[in-house]
């Protein structure tokens, strides 16, 4: 089974590099971010005429967060963290799809820092860690993806010192995302390609695509049953060559059920 996670930035004007991308790789189960748009704007029927199933929790112009599937309904069991310091912003989505409990989010970014938005951005990956502990406590078998804006280390990024001053790559956020993992989790990309730079988002501008000068803020987190099962996992670097784009490429994992 593979499981897929793609920051779509704006699924109305990227719906067509959306369908292409699935019908081109096949993904089981998608976590979608940044939708940006409504949930009564979702394309839902598109999505379904492509062989998938959805849920989705939407927010105008902002955000937004989304679960496909087309090995079974994804049961929804939660659309908010715990607790989440402000339910207004759509970030977190979670289903249960044959078996295996799916969390998807969009993490705040945090610009500017400091700030009351760097200030949110902590706050939520609080709320994120804890309940990210219940989900191991629980025994189930479980994986968390998305778009975590966190750079986890200087390997991810193609020039440290240019990020020092960003919020992506704060030693707070940096520290709870080393917390999270040191929970108990499998982060898929490092534990296969520990000596690979792997990159997940590049800037539209100075062609940072073509010079590879990216970061990886994409992540799939595994609960220790699911670890066992982990066959490969990637980045599907090739939607992010295509027209009008988004500026993240899809990361993906495959396991044995």
């Amino acid at each position: 089974m593979k499981i897929a996670s793609y920051n779509i930035n704006g699924i109305t004007s990227r719906l067509e590099i959306l369908l292409r991308w699935l019908r081109e790789f096949e993904p089981d189960i998608v976590g979608l971010q940044e939708l940006k748009t409504t949930d009564e704007n979702f394309p839902a029927d598109a999505l379904a005429a492509a062989g998938y199933s959805a849920i989705w929790h939407g927010q105008k112009s902002w955000n937004g967060v989304a679960l496909l599937s087309r090995v079974g309904d994804p049961v929804e069991t939660r659309r908010a963290l715990p607790d989440d310091p402000n339910l207004d912003q759509s970030r977190y989505i979670e289903a249960a799809v044959c078996g295996i409990l799916v969390g998807n989010m969009y993490a705040p970014n945090g610009n500017p820092r400091p700030g009351p938005k760097f200030d949110y951005k902590l706050a939520w990956l609080d709320r994120l860690h804890g309940h990210a502990r219940q989900l191991l406590d629980s025994g189930v078998p479980a994986i968390l993806i998305g778009d975590f804006n966190v750079i986890p280390t200087d390997f991810d990024v193609y020039k440290p010192e240019r990020w020092l001053k960003d919020a992506l790559f704060a030693v707070e956020a940096k520290e709870r995302y080393a917390a999270l993992v040191a929970q108990g989790w499998t982060d898929a990309l490092r534990q296969l390609h520990p000596d690979e730079r792997m990159f997940t988002f590049w800037h539209y501008w100075r062609n940072a695509f073509q010079r590879d000068a990216g970061i990886r803020i994409d992540h799939a987190l595994l609960s220790p049953p699911l670890a066992k099962s982990l066959k490969a996992a990637g980045v599907d670097r090739t939607p992010r060559g295509w027209e009008k784009t988004s500026d993240h490429a899809p990361i993906w994992v495959e396991i044995e059920v």
